[in-house]
């Protein structure tokens, strides 16, 4: 077995950054939107750093405009992710560009989600749950309206809540509200932190929002009494190796504090987070992590195993994960 026959689970992933380029070129002609200032001359997205590529993504958003544009979308995405051998994975999808946040149309954008995801699964074998995010850079308020539309609308196949976005934007505590609304409705808890701030964000994160899952995290390795904190509590990180070096939040794969991280006990999964920005797939990680760290089939397997014991799904969706991991 090749690490893309491996199958594989996939924790973080943008929606809207997980269909292929071409898709969004297309919907954007369909629409006489002009968005071509965001792609290269190969038509692959391009930005300068981390805030020019939260515009380019903003931008490439602009085509998605209906409940009937997530249905292509996402039946697009989940086709691309499965091509690469992704079984289970959960996306992070926003109210914000879903009908702004309004209940009512939300629920009509994650209607149409939803009957993509179940039509994937048939065409594709791959099971998909949704995790809604507030952005952090729209501020506690915002925040509020974005979990509002999650509790309204908690099930089988929303599973979580969390935060994205520009992560320097205040402290997690000013978000509190939003987390407490959407843990009372029954939702579980990830969030972005420790990508570009440092172990204090990390920490403050776990403690104001209670969370189960943190989101890259890769700094916490800056402080070690918060990695054993960290491994003692069984906090799993959601880490992206890839899109860390891409976005220079590390120097380079060989500096790349995952290794550390595991090493110290912390449940550690790997995904692609933006896989089409950063030019990467689950197998392009995985053969990263084997090329820098020497890591084989057996510990992507126990990544993986992470991973959906992590997973955010009912228990029959987790055991029937389980599986297909094992019958491989």
């Amino acid at each position: 077995m090749t690490f893309a026959d491996l199958p594989k689970v996939e924790l973080h992933l943008h929606h809207e950054a997980a269909a292929p380029p071409q898709f969004i070129r297309a919907l954007a002609a369909e629409k006489q939107i002009d968005i071509s200032g965001i792609f290269d001359d190969d038509g692959n997205y391009v930005y300068r750093d981390f805030d020019h590529f939260l515009k380019v993504y903003d931008t490439a958003c602009l085509p998605l405009q209906t409940p009937r544009d997530f249905y292509r979308l996402t039946l697009a995405a989940l086709e691309e992710v499965a091509s690469d051998g992704v079984i289970y994975c959960e996306t992070f999808v926003s109210p914000d560009f879903c009908g702004q946040g309004d209940v009512s149309a939300w629920k009509e954008y994650l209607a149409a989600m939803q009957e993509a995801s179940v039509e994937a699964e048939e065409r594709f074998a791959i099971t998909h749950k949704t995790i809604v995010t507030c952005l952090r850079h729209l501020g506690p308020d915002k925040a509020k309206v974005t979990a509002l539309c999650a509790a309204e609308t908690v099930g089988d196949y929303l599973v979580g809540f969390g935060m994205a976005g520009a992560e320097l934007m205040g402290r997690p505590g000013d978000f509190a509200y939003a987390f407490d609304m959407a843990r009372e409705a029954g939702l579980h808890l990830t969030c972005h932190a420790g990508e570009w701030g440092g172990p204090d964000m990390v920490a403050d994160t776990i403690k104001d929002l209670k969370v189960a899952r943190i989101g890259h995290g890769i700094n916490a390795a800056k402080d070690p009494e918060l990695v054993r904190q960290i491994a003692d509590q069984g906090i799993v990180l959601e880490v992206c190796p890839g899109s860390n070096v891409v976005l220079k939040a590390v120097d380079g794969w060989d500096s790349h504090p995952i290794k550390h991280l595991r090493d110290a006990g912390v449940k550690v999964t790997v995904s692609t987070d933006d896989p089409p920005f950063f030019h990467t797939t689950m197998t392009n990680e995985f053969e990263m992590l084997h090329k820098t760290f020497g890591w084989d089939l057996a510990d992507f397997k126990a990544l993986n195993t992470n991973a959906i014991e992590a997973a955010f799904c009912d228990e029959a969706t987790r055991a029937a994960i389980k599986k297909r991991l094992e019958d491989a």
